[in-house]
């Protein structure tokens, strides 16, 4: 996804206004981000959504009425083209996998350095799967979340490079260009992995790997 002239336009999904206040204020002064909405729930958080078409929403997971999962999946459902980084307070495992499986494209929390979020927001706009290595421990903890392993077992060994090369964050073209395959080869041995895995995105096909060590 390109950058637009104005940088990279974030829409921000928090029920509370000092929470939303903050972000705007730090996220302003960034050469490269762009605020241009805000919403207090998930209902509104959807509706901004498909007006600004953002490149990157900031939403936080519990909120009154429609809370973070639901607009998530509204939001699949709506096939909006936009990254979801949840930054939330949450730190249970079982709001993890979850919001990851509903179309999230990354997991912080909302004690993250102020840097490290614009950062954060930079990683999943060019289309990383992005987690704080907190959330990745919690993910890593879990034995009964995903795939058995065995499953693997069928992909064969282009398969696994590129399955390596996904969970590293890289898109079908820069992982052709490593690979020295076209970017259509590509995105069929990527079609292949998620049936084969019997997974539903690029995000769990990325947990997969690090959970059965074809990634750290």
């Amino acid at each position: 996804m390109a950058d637009t002239p104005s940088g990279i336009r974030v829409l921000l999904v928090d029920d509370h206004q000092v929470v939303r206040r903050g972000l705007r204020t730090f996220l302003e002064v960034q050469d490269d981000i762009e605020v241009v909405g805000e919403a207090a729930d998930g209902d509104e958080g959807v509706a901004r959504a498909e007006e600004l078409r953002p490149d990157v929403i900031l939403m936080d997971l519990k909120m009154p009425g429609t809370g973070g999962l639901d607009a998530l999946r509204r939001l699949r459902e709506l096939a909006n083209p936009a990254r979801v980084l949840i930054v939330t307070s949450f730190t249970e495992q079982r709001t993890v996998v979850p919001a990851l499986r509903a179309g999230a494209a990354g997991y912080v929390y909302k004690d993250i350095d102020p840097d490290a979020l614009a950062g954060a927001i930079r990683s999943v706009h060019a289309g990383h799967v992005l987690l704080q290595p907190e959330v990745a421990q919690v993910l890593l903890s879990q034995e009964e979340q995903g795939p058995a392993p065995g499953r693997g077992g069928s992909l064969t060994e282009r398969e696994r490079e590129v399955l390596g090369h996904i969970a590293d964050g890289r898109s079908n073209r820069e992982i052709a260009r490593a690979l020295v395959l076209s970017e259509k080869t590509v995105k069929t041995h990527v079609s292949n992995i998620l049936m084969k895995l019997d997974l539903a995105d690029r995000t769990q096909a990325a947990l997969w790997a690090v959970r059965n060590g074809i990634a750290d």
